[in-house]
């Protein structure tokens, strides 16, 4: 599956928690938090899933040190996909 969010629309955080919760049909105990991201990423999302991030420049400018965080994230994902050597995995393409 591919899944799209829209950097110049991701001007805060919660912003980026929204637009990746409403894309990836989150849980709705879902925490809206660096922490919540992680755990429902590396375990409860069904894969393959491809992120891409729109105009991530945009959101790089206006999340500032945010950015840098949800971008290791979303990377530790890949790398745990590709680590426990999972056939269907997650993906992130920033654009």
């Amino acid at each position: 599956m591919k899944v799209i969010i829209n950097g110049k629309d991701i001007k805060s955080e919660h912003d980026f928690h929204k637009q990746i919760a409403e894309a990836l049909d989150f849980p709705k105990y879902y925490g809206s938090n660096l922490d919540a991201l992680w755990d429902v990423l590396s375990t409860d999302i069904e894969r393959p899933i491809t992120l891409i991030w729109k105009d991530a420049k945009y959101s790089r400018v206006e999340l500032d040190s945010s950015y840098e965080k949800i971008i290791k994230i979303l990377q530790r994902v890949e790398e745990q996909d590709i680590n426990f050597g999972f056939e269907d995995q997650f993906k992130l393409v920033l654009e």
